[in-house]
């Protein structure tokens, strides 16, 4: 009994915590709108679905009941797939054939009075052909995701691909109660619980996660990419890096575009930031610098200022945590080999 209201307790928390995150993404103002509403879509139809297996495990449901709760699946598989291509296509837009894939939930919903539900031979069928029509969507958002494998960043690529590991998982153990091959019914609702925290952690921990930064960003990865090899253009070709005062404006100015593009262009093609981008030029060149022959009797301070950096010690630091040795360290290591 106490193990019930334990699971029950979890179980529920878990769809509070998935409708609160709902909520936040519909109202979120900032990032990609449109993506933000499809995720809450998704979730939305999971948490129905999981919502009637919770309360369907503690409590009798009319057939009427049971059938709104697995009518989830039918907005969460198509809304997966939308939101894939949101994240992937900024810009594009959804004609009124997409919306075709909805046809299958408006159906149900109209029929949920006629739909069998009470565990006979039909009900089977019926439930198969919803766990079918998830695996379906499943298979079209991993193969997208496949093959946008190399036209988006690292983030969004890993964003997805978490979110369809979880929706898996959660499938897995709806296949398995269809074949009677899982023994614990309430095992889907618990895990959805640790996979809502998990994914409201991630959503919400802005560090980590940084294709909100750049989701409203019309920029797309062609685009980028070209951008980008201009930036490299100005720090190999010009080395725009041995200006001391160098700042994102100083790019910026130098390319006619804002300094919000420059830092997105940087990010999603090196996965770093504007400064981190500059210190690596200036350390390449700094260890050029010191195990030229030429320069051999110079100071480490003279190599510090010529290489781009403003002072001793940032350049010190910047090496070390970039060779993992100091500059004298790696000057005496490689001149004596």
């Amino acid at each position: 009994m106490i193990a019930n209201n334990i699971i029950l307790i979890l179980a529920s928390l878990g769809l509070c915590q998935a409708l609160l995150l709902c909520f936040y993404l519909v109202t979120l103002k900032k990032g990609n709108r449109k993506s933000n509403v499809l995720l809450a879509l998704v979730l939305f139809g999971l948490t129905i679905r999981i919502g009637k297996s919770v309360l369907g495990y503690y409590i009798p449901l009319d057939a009427w009941q049971r059938n709104i709760g697995i009518s989830g699946v039918f907005i969460s598989g198509p809304c997966l797939w939308f939101y894939g291509i949101s994240l992937f296509e900024k810009n594009k837009h959804f004609s009124s054939y997409n919306y075709l894939h909805l046809l299958p939930f408006l159906i149900f919903v109209s029929l949920i009075g006629i739909i069998p539900s009470d565990g006979e031979f039909a009900t089977f069928w019926n439930y198969g052909i919803i766990v079918f029509h998830l695996m379906i969507y499943l298979l079209v958002s991993s193969l997208y995701l496949i093959k946008n494998r190399f036209n988006a960043s690292k983030e969004t690529l890993g964003w997805y691909r978490n979110i369809l590991i979880g929706i898996y998982l959660v499938w897995i153990h709806y296949l398995g109660n269809f074949l009677n091959i899982t023994p614990y019914y309430i095992e889907g609702p618990l895990f959805y619980t640790f996979l809502i925290y998990a994914l409201s952690y991630l959503f919400l921990n802005r560090r980590n996660l940084i294709l909100d930064k750049y989701g409203s960003s019309n920029l797309d990865k062609n685009a980028s990419r070209d951008l980008f090899q201009k930036v490299k253009i100005l720090f190999t070709e010009q080395r725009i890096f041995l200006e001391p005062g160098i700042s994102i404006n100083t790019v910026a100015e130098k390319l006619s575009i804002s300094s919000r593009i420059v830092s997105q262009v940087i990010n999603e093609n090196e996965q770093q930031n504007f400064y981190e981008f500059v210190n690596h030029y200036r350390i390449e060149n700094a260890k050029a610098l010191l195990i030229d022959l030429k320069n051999l009797n110079e100071k480490i301070a003279t190599i510090a200022f010529e290489a781009g950096f403003g002072t001793v010690t940032s350049f010190n630091v910047a090496f070390k945590k970039k060779t993992g040795m100091t500059p004298s360290e790696y000057r005496k290591q490689h001149v004596s080999s």
